[in-house]
């Protein structure tokens, strides 16, 4: 029986979530950190909000969490290292992505960003868990789908459920290695247990690699749907965003989402496999990963 405590932030993310039921399932004790107020229906999970104020009742202050996972925007968490010192942090996994390699030579600017952020976030955990003889590890993940929740393989079904196609640039042949949230969740539980890994990161990807062109035909049969893709222009594409982003749903769609439709996205867990036993799934959508058709 695992008696010890993990710390989680970014507890109400699709990852954490899904990270909240396998650990409880392993019987840690969770203290699941929010920047709202949050009730807990399972005396395994206490809420705390980021401002330190309890939310419930009947568990003891919180001094002791040596554990910690963090399954918020890495970038945010520098801003809690003091708290997770304070509370005797001794070893952190934290989850980055692999949009650090591919958005870094973006055309759009806000990819670019996000790609410096996750960079920066990754440097910084590096050098203060250093500082403070703290094991680290950062885990990224490649194209994250699941629980009809995820923003891509879910945004896909719903653009085709709305539209009845998907338009895709050239061929759409580049290659994808979706992996499912609970796969990701399942990595952060070994990675949180797995002692004699650690101060490394590791790349997390699906257990099968497909073109991206057949992974939204699978979609398509997912759905119970005919696939009807459409091979477009660049310029065509500039265009139909432009209309696309009046819908507040489609507005953090860009022309560099498509030409990446062609470049190959795939990398090695081979060390992921080998030092935490990670064993993703293959790219098969349940009813459960697809957005509600109601």
């Amino acid at each position: 029986m695992n008696n010890r405590r993990v710390g989680l932030l970014g507890a109400t993310s699709l990852v954490g979530e899904c990270l909240q039921q396998q650990l409880v399932q392993q019987q840690w004790q969770i203290v699941a950190f929010s920047r709202r107020a949050q009730v807990s229906n399972n005396a395994a999970i206490s809420w705390l909000q980021l401002d330190g104020l309890p939310l419930e009742t009947g568990h003891s202050t919180v001094d002791n969490i040596p554990d910690w996972i963090c399954t918020a925007p890495l970038w945010v968490l520098p801003r809690y290292f003091d708290m997770m010192l304070k509370l005797g942090a001794r070893r952190i996994v934290a989850l980055s992505s692999t949009s650090r390699y591919s958005k870094t030579a973006s055309p759009d600017t806000s990819e670019q960003r996000i790609a410096q952020q996750l960079i920066a976030g990754e440097e910084a955990l590096h050098t203060w868990a250093t500082q403070h003889s703290i094991t680290w590890i950062v885990l990224r993940p490649t194209l994250i789908y699941g629980h009809g929740r995820d923003k891509n393989i879910t945004e896909i079904a719903r653009f085709i459920l709305r539209f009845g196609f998907f338009p895709v640039l050239g061929s759409a042949r580049g290659l994808r290695q979706p992996i499912h949230v609970d796969d990701v969740a399942a990595a952060c539980c070994s990675a949180i247990s797995v002692e004699e890994a650690g101060n490394r990161a590791y790349d997390l990807s699906g257990g099968e690699t497909l073109t991206y062109r057949d992974m939204v035909i699978r979609i398509f049969e997912a759905l119970g749907s005919r696939p009807r893709i459409f091979s477009i222009p660049l310029w065509l594409f500039h265009l139909a965003l432009q209309g696309l982003r009046w819908l507040p749903r489609y507005r953090h769609w860009t022309s560099a989402m498509a030409q990446r439709m062609n470049q190959d996205l795939i990398f090695d867990c081979a060390d992921a496999q080998q030092d935490l036993h990670f064993s993703p799934r293959s790219f098969k959508l349940a009813p459960r990963d697809l957005p509600s058709q109601n």
